[in-house]
């Protein structure tokens, strides 16, 4: 039995073209990302802030909050989320008002879809060093503090003992793949894997419990490697 470490990237898709927004969509989906659409910019802000995105695709040319104005006012609130403008406005001055808002990127229309891939991954990347670079871990709106040893959350902290928090540092830092109880007890235990105990099966019970349920940061108990 092996646990699989999940951490799907989520992605916010402001665009009032239903065409242009199901392209992006689909694309995305099919690169495994997770995707939400509105097509306004009053609804754009209503989920950016209410919920957790690693990334927003925003259109500058929207109804109600045109994009350079949710722009501002989405930073406002959350000042490190990525935020890449989609427009057919390719000026030099379209673009400083875009950056000057606090876009991150900006691509203009028409575009290959793989450069909006290329674009994401770097954007993604950059927000990742910095977590890194500040010595702190973050998946999604979970975070480690690794120097007061501390696991935040939703800015509440997650009482755990030494050993929960070594564990959960493991699964951070190995996210998106497969690690089976051999790694994990070698790992974090520094123990060869003893077959005829379910420590750590019970260790990230408790650490489910004491996390929440939520999907943004998941384990999943798959059916490989039984000898393990």
């Amino acid at each position: 039995m092996a646990f699989e470490i999940s951490n799907i990237m989520k992605i916010l898709i402001i665009e009032d073209e239903p065409r242009v927004a199901s392209f992006i969509k689909q694309g995305l989906e099919e690169l495994g990302y997770e995707t939400e659409v509105v097509f306004d910019g009053q609804m754009g802000k209503k989920f950016a802030i209410a919920n957790h995105y690693d990334l927003l695709l925003l259109d500058i040319v929207i109804p109600y909050i045109n994009g350079i104005e949710l722009c501002k006012q989405i930073k406002e609130v959350k000042p490190t989320l990525p935020i890449l403008m989609l427009t057919a406005l390719g000026t030099t001055e379209d673009k400083v008002a875009g950056f000057d808002a606090g876009a991150d990127d900006y691509l203009v229309k028409p575009f290959e879809f793989r450069e909006l891939i290329s674009r994401i991954k770097a954007l993604t990347k950059r927000t990742s060093n910095i977590h890194e670079a500040s010595n702190k871990l973050k998946v999604a709106d979970l975070e480690l503090d690794m120097d007061k040893k501390m696991a935040i959350r939703s800015g509440k902290k997650i009482e755990l003992t030494a050993k929960e928090f070594g564990l959960l540092e493991y699964f951070f830092r190995n996210k998106g793949r497969v690690v089976s109880r051999v790694d994990i007890a070698e790992k974090v235990w520094d123990i060869t894997f003893d077959t005829g105990t379910n420590v750590v099966d019970v260790y990230v019970n408790i650490l489910r419990k004491k996390i929440d349920k939520e999907k943004t940061f998941r384990w999943h108990l798959q059916n490989r490697n039984l000898q393990q």
